[in-house]
């Protein structure tokens, strides 16, 4: 009996898909998905990967290689699938709170200064 080819439907996707559900913590697994499948039909194999309930991944973004993607993106072999968690502050602020903690002395351009220099020089 001679091998039939396969058909390019019937080839599996391989992809990584990263999550990190907390700060400092990133899961990385990869999974194998059905050809020409789009981002919003993967869901279901990205939550039994991730262990995280389907209701919950569906209101995450996503994206591939750091590119928000839309839900009718058709999955390419080798892409790395992200999904974002919803930021708890806003960068501009945490970047001022952070410089109020650390005060302008320690801070940046203004931690070190050559023999007399101005602040920030």
């Amino acid at each position: 009996m001679a091998n039939k080819p396969l058909k390019e439907n019937s080839l599996p996707l391989r992809l990584t898909v990263v999550y990190s559900p907390a700060p400092r913590k990133v899961i990385e697994c990869t999974i194998e998905l059905p050809f020409a499948c789009t981002a919003s039909q993967s869901l279901p194999w990205l939550a039994q990967a991730l262990g995280l309930p389907l209701k919950q991944l569906q209101q995450l973004d996503f994206g591939v290689w750091a590119k928000r993607v839309s839900a009718n993106y058709v999955l390419q072999p080798s892409d790395r699938i992200e999904i974002y968690r919803p930021l708890t502050v806003d960068p501009k602020v945490a970047r001022r709170e952070r410089f109020v903690r650390q005060g302008a002395k320690t801070a940046g351009l203004f931690s070190k200064l050559r023999e007399g220099a101005k602040a920030g020089y």
